[in-house]
């Protein structure tokens, strides 16, 4: 039984000056510590035994913080010392039940965390992830208009099924394609919070499992959109009138259509992506939609189209905007307007180019879509296919040249 030292009072206790541990009886082991102007309570406890360093068993000896004086008083100190030597006889360890507690307020701290503020913090990750600002735009779009209104303020806990239902169903037939967006959006901020221990349980907006049996088949009330594209049998008279053109813009619109790249490639090409002696362009795997570098062997028409183009001092951007800016992604949308070509879209160019290779070449599939910087949906494939078919690509994007220029060649809109 550990030796109880003689009571201190209140007033004993505060008249203390001198630093270290200060036996302040009425419990055994209690303690007040004091260093410099720091001053706590202190209890030391023998719970059990332990080895030590060479193996033999000792007592083990706990420490056990009761809070700052006199914020906490004599008083106070006391009982708290009670009742941590009531645990131990219990078999109870106060030091792991205090952390316990601890981590359980953060727990529920977090579970108390609304669906929106949850939301802001997967967004945060996202902006990091995508990196493109219009694909954040529609993350949170998406949740502002449809997931907040109705989930928003409840917290990340409490969500079940029937409220993720409450938000998809109202606009599941009629807008499929954001609806099922939406779900997968829901899903990845349940799975982040469950992650961070803020709930538990299966995920409510997964789709296998949970939704499928409930929701009608995105394949089969889902209406596919695809970009407007031109025929391939028209691309020729199209170039030609586009050559015409004067502006930045609009070879940028050419450039895009010889090289098949998207526009946000094109847009953000730099003169330091550009090898003009092996007459590549190296994009960035940053700049890529599968976060993968990519090679465009440039034809001899991509070649003309830069060579003319002139060089910004200072400025690194092959297509400049306004202010030396990259410009938007209007830009080329509004060339196609000024030819009154509105029924065509930028991105259609490279449908029309797979249109194209697949049904008058006899170009492999897989050089197609390494031309495209599609990733090859079979896997088996895909894993087989280390290169990227360089060679193969060039001599592609050279009869595409040939198709969609030369079939003018001499004439006085020749670039």
């Amino acid at each position: 039984m550990p030796k109880i030292a003689k009571e201190l009072t209140a007033l004993a206790v505060s008249k203390l000056k001198a630093e270290g541990r200060h036996a302040a009886g009425g419990v055994a082991g209690l303690y007040l510590k004091i260093i410099g102007n720091s001053r706590s309570w202190v209890l030391s406890m023998v719970m059990g035994t332990k080895l030590n360093k060479q193996g033999k068993e000792v007592p083990n000896r706990l420490y056990l913080g009761l809070g700052s004086y006199p914020e906490v008083s004599l008083a106070q100190a006391r009982e708290k010392a009670r009742e941590s030597r009531r645990q131990i006889k219990g078999g109870i360890n106060p030091i792991e039940e205090k952390k316990e507690k601890r981590a359980e307020a953060v727990r529920q701290l977090g579970r108390n965390t609304s669906f929106s503020e949850c939301a802001e913090l997967v967004l945060v990750i996202k902006e990091r992830e995508l990196k493109n600002a219009k694909h954040i735009a529609q993350w949170r779009s998406s949740l502002v208009n449809y997931a907040f209104p109705i989930i928003g303020h409840l917290p990340v806990s409490t969500i079940n099924k029937t409220h993720v239902l409450n938000v998809l169903q109202p606009i599941w037939l009629d807008k499929n394609e954001t609806a099922s967006r939406l779900r997968g959006r829901i899903e990845t901020i349940l799975d982040y919070a469950k992650a961070k221990e803020y709930r538990e349980g299966d995920n409510p907006a997964a789709w296998k499992g949970m939704l499928k049996p409930l929701l009608p088949e995105p394949s089969k009330i889902q209406t596919r959109k695809h970009h407007a594209a031109l025929p391939y049998a028209d691309i020729s008279p199209f170039t030609k009138e586009l050559s015409k053109r004067s502006g930045i813009a609009a070879r940028a619109l050419e450039f895009s259509i010889l090289t098949v790249a998207r526009s946000g490639e094109v847009r953000g090409a730099t003169w330091s992506e550009i090898d003009f002696d092996k007459k590549i362009w190296i994009i960035p795997a940053e700049r890529m939609k599968a976060r993968k570098e990519h090679r465009v062997p440039l034809s001899s028409g991509a070649m003309k189209i830069l060579q003319k183009l002139p060089r910004i001092a200072g400025g690194n951007l092959v297509f400049p905007g306004q202010q030396g800016k990259q410009m938007s992604d209007m830009t080329l949308t509004a060339v196609l307007k000024r030819m009154d070509r509105k029924d065509l879209t930028q991105h259609g160019f490279r449908s029309t180019f797979r249109d194209w290779a697949g049904e008058t070449t006899s170009f492999p599939r897989e050089v197609i879509e390494h031309a495209l910087a599609h990733k090859l949906k079979d896997q088996a494939e895909a894993a087989y296919q280390r290169g990227d078919l360089l060679q193969k690509r060039r001599v592609l994007m050279e009869d595409w040249y040939q198709e969609t220029y030369i079939s003018f060649a001499n004439s006085d809109c020749e670039n």
